[in-house]
């Protein structure tokens, strides 16, 4: 490892930093930023690699922060103290802890995923908003859910936002990426059953046993979920709207069909 003082805005590693704000940067290195110290933690309790780290000097930090920066010193093959305008430049948003790392993340394919007898899965079907794929990778990390899968993704898996609305559990929770109908069929071969929510379901999410092996299945924020979800093998439930909106937030009705699966397994 390596560390230097940066204080200048137009240094290589901190444009190099900053065009991963793009997400064709992002799939062309295999590299994505993440900023905070309880999200960057996270990333280091899973032994990810840590390509470059930026730490704002003179900036106030709590305890767990300043564990976090140790470990970077550690951990990443560059370190560097650097500028509050470097920060400033570097970090994905407004934070208080100023570190930043620049880290390499590894795309699974289904057949990556290894589970346990009576898996509970999520499937994400073209989620766009990565607030929405971090919100759910949460929620199924609560859950002790054991894998997550976005089928069709409209948005880059390790999109910065993803990272931080996940509260760093997307390095935690086993997450692959696959066509809807690849994920449908490698569902069956596994005798995992899929509970797909739709608004013309006739049965309720709580009746419907969630104790076995099952993915719980959600569709994007604007249409729902598309017609691979409506096979014979696929069991659709509904969640109850008794007011004026017809559906929830598909992180919500994912979290809604997750704790309910909960319930019912403990």
């Amino acid at each position: 490892m390596t560390e230097v003082a940066i204080t200048s805005a137009t240094n290589p590693r901190v444009k190099a930093a900053v065009r991963l704000r793009a997400r064709r940067e992002r799939e062309t290195t295999g590299l994505t930023v993440v900023d905070g110290a309880r999200e960057i933690g996270r990333a280091l309790d899973t032994g990810i690699e840590i390509v470059d780290a930026f730490v704002g000097d003179g900036v106030a930090r709590s305890a767990d922060a300043e564990d976090v920066v140790r470990r970077l010193r550690t951990a990443s093959r560059s370190f560097a103290v650097v500028s509050e305008a470097v920060i400033a430049k570097v970090a994905f948003g407004d934070r208080t802890d100023g570190i930043v790392a620049v880290v390499r993340f590894a795309t699974r394919a289904l057949d990556d995923l290894v589970l346990p007898p009576d898996p509970l899965v999520v499937v994400a079907e073209s989620v766009e908003k990565p607030g929405n794929l971090g919100a759910i990778l949460r929620s199924a990390d609560g859950a002790g859910a054991d894998a997550v899968i976005a089928a069709d993704p409209l948005t880059d898996l390790f999109n910065p936002n993803a990272i931080r609305a996940s509260l760093g559990t997307i390095f935690r929770v086993p997450l692959a990426s696959a066509s809807g109908a690849a994920t449908l069929d490698w569902l069956e071969a596994r005798a995992i059953v899929p509970i797909a929510t739709r608004l013309d379901a006739p049965t309720l999410y709580s009746d419907v046993d969630l104790r076995g092996p099952v993915a719980i299945v959600v569709g994007s924020e604007a249409d729902g979920l598309t017609g691979v979800w409506t096979a014979p093998r696929v069991i659709p439930v509904r969640i109850p709207m008794l007011g004026a909106a017809d559906s929830l937030n598909v992180s919500v009705a994912a979290a809604v069909l997750l704790y309910e699966a909960v319930r019912q397994r403990e």
